[in-house]
């Protein structure tokens, strides 16, 4: 049996996991096939990307709820990488070498960087991705965007943008997509009344699992009685269909090594592999900071087993991957609690492909858009901007640059102006401090003394953090911050973090002049 405090008992979980994991599952399929299409890639490599991040890197993660798959981030990447090297097989050469390169970077420990993204910045991320999958989403819940599903740039393929594709949908709204999607959206914010989820059976069943699964008879009902409103083939899931084992290799496309001598590979790979482990790292963080239990992502694991999953996805011919945030705040939203729930969304995503193409191809994307519309909200809800700015203008400023930053160009553009910000108040506020770390006796029994300095900066924070995560189970920690001026809010939520972990871990927490701080909870 295994005694490790840190492990969770996945056994215990499945009830929550396996019917998260489906709806995982449900949207992380349209998002393969979409970003397939945007990426100018074959259909099935987004597919197979998605199995390997389910299966595969689940398991080799830290992490216990984030999923791993093909990036929207990533297609303009790939569009060029195929264009600069002549065809999607030499491609994948490149998005091997891609996860070599990640390895190297896991073993190198360069996975630190992820800690030295501020909080405002990383809540500003999630903010805006709330805030587009929203805008995105309305289009398609009406049953008039034609883009592929999960688009998430601001300037789309069509030549609209954002908030023009809304007003261009209110002038072709399809009925029956809408009627759908509202009585999907209705179905999920009832799933969410306290008498539902405390029911003993009911609770352990996703409202957008029902949502989804309801959403298929409507449309059969419609098909039946009232044809004008069933939803068109264009507006459904849309698998390939593949008969036995024959059909499934013959979809797949395999390396060529005849551009092994070109420059422009391995610049291609390069570029894969940092785009890719920056989108990860900020990903995990981000989930990190949602999950209720404040667990901790090893970042150096997450990058090797990255690095894994885009060797063994390149060389099955699927796109690069990434941990992604919209699969890993679903995740979340539908109750998982364990990596459990993200393998099971793989086994659903190679059994889809295998045996469920004509089922799945009968699910309208509006009851889909439903679902994330209201993974949207939870991401982006009017309190989590009230709250921000409570903390002052050197958290909300920052924040509130993110947010607009991702929202009118993309994740990482948005990301380095929100960084950018954050850095310029760190260091007019801040500057870089030791703080002393000591064991001592205390009470008759030997503690560890982490006694805080003067002024302690967001630049203390993943020093902190790292010390924090080593400390030795079963001890006795007091932080001291009796002689500290000023303490960064990143620094007070991270010890605040740990304060709420630390009993797992049977670590008695003894705070001295640490006040604490109002830590915005996302879920």
């Amino acid at each position: 049996m295994d005694n490790n405090p840190n492990r969770p008992n996945y056994l215990a979980h499945l009830a929550k996991d396996i019917p998260s994991g489906l709806v995982v599952f449900f949207v992380a399929l349209p998002l393969c096939l979409g970003i397939s299409l945007a990426s100018g890639a074959p259909l099935f490599a987004g597919i197979v990307t998605g199995i390997v991040g389910g299966v595969l890197v689940s398991w080799l993660s830290g992490s216990q709820l984030s999923v791993s798959g093909p990036a929207a981030g990533l297609t303009v990447i790939v569009l060029n990488g195929i264009a600069t090297l002549g065809s999607y097989e030499s491609f994948l050469l490149a998005v091997v070498l891609a996860g070599v390169l990640q390895l190297i970077l896991g073993f190198v420990k360069a996975g630190v960087i992820g800690l030295y993204f501020p909080s405002s910045v990383i809540k500003g991320m999630l903010a805006a991705i709330g805030l587009i999958l929203i805008l995105k989403q309305i289009p398609h819940f009406m049953g008039a965007d034609d883009d592929f599903f999960g688009e998430m740039a601001f300037f789309q393929p069509d030549g609209r943008n954002t908030f023009s594709e809304i007003g261009y949908a209110f002038s072709k709204i399809q009925l029956g997509a809408l009627l759908i999607g509202c009585i999907a959206i209705a179905i999920i914010l009832l799933w969410d009344n306290p008498k539902i989820k405390s029911h003993k059976i009911l609770s352990f069943v996703p409202g957008a699992l029902i949502a989804v699964l309801v959403s298929i008879g409507v449309n059969a009902l419609f098909l039946q009685f009232v044809p004008e409103l069933a939803v068109s083939s264009t507006h459904l899931v849309n698998l390939p269909i593949i008969n036995g084992f024959g059909g499934l290799v013959d979809e797949l496309t395999f390396m060529s090594f005849e551009q092994l001598s070109n420059p422009s590979l391995y610049v291609v790979a390069f570029t894969i592999a940092i785009v890719a482990s920056l989108e990860t790292l900020l990903s995990v963080e981000a989930i990190d900071k949602l999950d209720p239990h404040k667990r901790r992502t090893p970042n150096n694991r997450e990058l090797k087993a990255q690095g894994v999953g885009n060797i063994v996805a390149g060389l099955l011919g699927g796109l690069p991957m990434t941990a992604v945030i919209v699969r890993g705040s679903t995740n979340l939203a539908a109750g998982a609690q364990t990596k459990v729930s993200a393998f099971v969304h793989g086994l659903f995503l190679a059994l889809s492909v295998l045996l469920l193409a004509g089922f799945i191809n009968q699910i309208p994307l509006s009851a889909l858009a439903a679902v994330l519309l209201v993974v949207g909200y939870k991401l982006t809800k009017p309190l989590l901007y009230i709250n921000q700015f409570k903390l002052g203008h050197e958290q909300f400023i920052p924040f509130i640059v993110t947010v607009l930053a991702i929202l009118f160009t993309d994740l990482l553009i948005g990301i380095f102006v929100g960084l950018s910000i954050g850095i310029f108040y760190i260091l007019k506020a801040n500057y870089i401090s030791p703080y002393f770390f000591h064991k001592e006796e205390h009470k008759n029994k030997e503690v560890i003394r982490i006694k805080l300095s003067e002024h302690v900066s967001f630049l203390n924070k993943a020093s902190i953090i790292l010390t924090l995560e080593k400390l030795p189970n079963d001890s006795h920690v007091i932080i001291d911050g009796a002689n500290s001026e000023y303490i960064d809010y990143d620094v007070l939520e991270a010890i605040q973090n740990f304060k709420k972990s630390a009993p797992e871990r049977n670590i008695f927490v003894e705070v001295i002049k640490v006040d604490d701080v109002q830590v915005t909870e996302m879920h």
